[in-house]
């Protein structure tokens, strides 16, 4: 039997919700509609019964006022009956078609009571020492009521389906990027675990291989050179695991004030990684706007970050006798940051998940998976966008986009002095 997806589960317990709270709420309304418009009917037949009384005892003696149904008619169409209470209790009928009058103690409250079968609303006032009684059926206000609870029934029920499906896909659709998150983090604690357990399986063999049997000195120290390897590279990645934490725990929209000379940090990254493009026969250009133009507000260790990242993935995948040429412009209230590359280039199905961490597009040794998903969540963190397509090389071309901070009295940070940016015209 197939598990129900927890994405509809939770979809489901949504609805209900939902539909609990509508229904409540339109129960509720319908009391109170349906009172309302009772006690309005109500009201208008004690209305008619007072005026009916008021005429026939302000009326001339001799004076007929009539009232009751057409001779044949249905008790329930008459307006209003008239009877005449004696003294002696005694009931006369002064309208055509009047039903019995039930004997009950009169008053000037008006009363409902059931007579043949029919509830009959009464009102009455003193009059020649007995009393003088109106009444009407309510017959008609109860066929009222049920026909507006009727309708409300079906409103209800309609209007219910529908929040059940609308709040049913709106559930759906709110638990996708929840449910997104939560398989990512899944997949993204197996990796974790699986390029941490690599280095620490390594570092275990080395060690019981080692102490297995005496050995040289030398077969000691080629041992602890290799244990230190594996050391270093799980260092790295439990490194990187601390910088993507502590990126997650950011408040989303949150921005660093500092002022950041993208130019002054390309040009000390591209200083930093020349001596690793000419150790892979690269060659390393730069074309950046002048000092102080190319201005962002961002977190300045996170955006060398960013760069190391990427020229260290661009000298990488350039290869031997290949170019890396790192850019930075100003256009249009934007700040650009391009990084070309004479390599291999990023295939078309591995670009959209480049970004994701442990993704690496081969499976050449030395990397963890994490570089650019630590340059992604830097830019996130500074409301950058990223772009990757081709280099006019027929490489990778990577390139970022940020909104040009306007010029304000602090002084923007360059990263390789950590000094504030001055005039150098």
């Amino acid at each position: 039997m197939k598990v129900p997806n927890a994405r509809w589960i939770h979809a489901a317990k949504v609805a209900l919700a939902a539909t609990a709270i509508v229904g409540a709420i339109t129960v509720l309304l319908a009391v109170v509609v349906n009172t309302s418009i009772l006690h309005r009917l109500d009201g208008d037949i004690d209305n008619r019964l007072a005026a009916t009384l008021t005429a026939e005892t302000e009326a001339p003696p001799g004076s007929v006022v009539l009232g009751g149904s057409r001779v044949g008619g249905d008790v329930d169409d008459a307006p209003v009956f008239l009877w005449r209470v004696q003294a002696d209790r005694s009931i006369t009928a002064l309208s055509v078609g009047a039903p019995a009058l039930p004997s009950v103690p009169w008053s000037t409250e008006a009363t409902t009571v059931s007579t043949e079968g029919r509830d009959f609303r009464f009102a009455a006032v003193p009059s020649a020492g007995g009393w003088l009684v109106a009444g009407e059926s309510v017959a008609k206000v109860a066929e009222s009521g049920a026909n507006i609870l009727l309708v409300e029934l079906v409103l209800g029920a309609l209007l219910l389906a529908v929040t059940f499906t609308g709040s049913f896909i709106v559930g759906l659709r709110a638990s996708a990027p929840i449910e997104q998150i939560r398989r990512r983090q899944a997949e993204f604690t197996a990796d974790a675990s699986h390029e941490l357990r690599t280095p620490l399986s390594v570092i275990q063999a080395e060690v019981e291989l080692t102490l297995g049997r005496p050995r040289e000195p030398s077969e000691y120290e080629a041992a602890l050179q290799r244990i230190g390897s594996e050391s270093g590279r799980l260092r790295t990645i439990v490194d990187d695991l601390l910088w993507l934490a502590r990126a997650d725990g950011q408040a989303p929209g949150t921005q660093s004030d500092d002022l950041v000379d993208l130019s002054g940090v390309a040009s000390a990254a591209a200083a930093r990684f020349s001596a690793v493009a000419d150790a892979g026969s690269v060659t390393l250009t730069t074309r950046l706007s002048r000092p102080g133009t190319a201005l962002i507000r961002a977190d300045a260790e996170g955006i060398d970050r960013l760069i190391g990242v990427v020229l260290d993935n661009a000298c990488k995948y350039a290869g031997p006798g290949g170019a890396v040429d790192v850019s930075v412009s100003t256009s249009g209230g934007r700040v650009a940051l391009t990084v070309d590359d004479s390599g291999p280039g990023i295939p078309q199905e591995h670009r959209a998940l480049v970004l994701d961490r442990f993704h690496r597009a081969d499976q050449s040794p030395g990397g963890t998976g994490l570089g650019l998903a630590i340059a992604d969540a830097v830019v996130r963190a500074s409301n950058g966008t990223w772009s990757i397509g081709v280099a006019p090389q027929g490489g990778a071309r990577v390139e970022v986009i940020w909104r040009h901070a306007p010029h304000v009295d602090t002084q923007p940070v360059d990263t390789a002095t950590d000094s504030p940016i001055t005039d150098r015209d």
